[in-house]
């Protein structure tokens, strides 16, 4: 998992661009997620649920379809409030607060549909980002530069965001989303329906931001895939937690063999 490289996405003269990026060497008390419960009218979704998530790691957020994964994971983006528990960044409660005032504490968020302005170019849509946290001119066209170096799309700046190719049009969300600087990333259902090749793609993109120190928290439906890419997962089933370890750890455990897995899955 720590094994891949990025060599297919980043060529050796952009590889230098990105050895000189310092790893983050702030408080590192992380995202930290506690006992948090959500219910609708009278129907609990979510039964005291907690997690962590460190940066330069890739953790899997998985379960069966009505375990609450998908609530869970939109509790902790800012997009849907809790019934109780708490959420900590750094040592700092952002349990109330908005998307956008998570996003600006260093929590970035990509949703499943595509995200890319549409009538934009590349380089405008990374720039309406980078316009946002950098007001210096000419840092933000650096920053520029080297985010579309960093994912190989240089040669794609001037092209229409519809006309990109679904692997192009990730890339250039993720370099947006880098563009606010976080140190977390929240990616949802980032495997749905793409090949092998894309897969590809997505396994070293998650790689590459966890070399630059970015804490990926990634949910889908496609556990295999997912559980090849993290370094952990936790398994949520009928809103609670039901494990959390290793890969190797969970695919192997009683309970999630009988009521997530199966007994034929094999990684």
């Amino acid at each position: 998992m720590n094994g891949h490289n990025t060599d297919g996405l980043l060529s050796s003269s952009q590889q230098s661009t990105t050895d000189s990026i310092p790893r983050l060497v702030q408080k590192n008390d992380g995202l930290l997620v506690r006992n948090i419960g959500k219910r609708y009218k009278m129907r609990p979704v979510l039964r005291d649920v907690s997690l962590s998530l460190q940066r330069g790691e890739a953790v899997g957020l998985l379960g069966p379809n009505g375990a609450g994964k998908t609530t869970c994971f939109y509790v902790i983006t800012g997009l849907v409030r809790p019934n109780y528990g708490s959420i900590h960044l750094d040592g700092i409660d952002i349990s109330d607060l908005p998307i956008y005032k998570r996003a600006r504490l260093g929590i970035g968020y990509l949703p499943q549909e595509a995200s890319v302005f549409r009538g934009l170019n590349v380089e405008q849509n990374i720039r309406s980002v980078l316009e946002v946290v950098e007001k210096n001119r000419d840092r933000c066209d650096s920053l520029l530069e080297d985010l579309l170096a960093e994912f190989s799309i240089s040669h794609l700046r001037r092209t229409p965001a519809l006309a990109l190719s679904g692997g192009e049009r990730r890339r250039v969300e993720i370099a947006r989303a880098l563009a606010s600087q976080p140190n977390f990333i929240l990616l949802d259902e980032p495997l749905a329906g793409i090949d092998p090749i894309a897969l590809g793609e997505i396994r070293d993109l998650i790689a590459h931001l966890k070399d630059r120190g970015i804490g990926v928290l990634i949910t889908d439906h496609n556990v295999r895939e997912t559980l090849d890419i993290v370094d952990r997962a936790y398994i949520l089933h009928d809103g609670a937690m039901l494990m959390e370890g290793i890969p190797s750890e969970i695919v192997e455990h009683q309970d999630v063999r009988r009521f997530y897995l199966g007994d034929r899955f094999r990684l």
